[in-house]
């Protein structure tokens, strides 16, 4: 296992050490290794439908689009 050396902002540390006092984990490298698992694999789900989401976002919006003048060909 590879070891790492970081340096955290101390709202993240005390949020960790909350973590590991509330009995979420047993540790705190126990509690880093967890979050990093879960924020690498959210990264990589969100990465995929993010790109879906691209073209879905300006395909829709522009299906969504209604030409003014429409409204008044529309029979009363």
């Amino acid at each position: 296992m590879a070891t790492l050396e970081v340096a955290l902002p101390d709202r993240i540390e005390s949020d960790i050490d909350r973590l590991v006092e509330q009995g979420d984990f047993l540790n705190r490298e126990q509690a880093i290794e967890e979050l990093l698992t879960l924020g690498l694999s959210a990264q990589e789900t969100g990465d995929e439908s993010e790109a879906e989401l691209d073209g879905d976002l300006f395909t829709d919006a522009v299906d969504e689009q209604q030409d003014p003048a429409d409204q008044y060909n529309d029979p009363l």
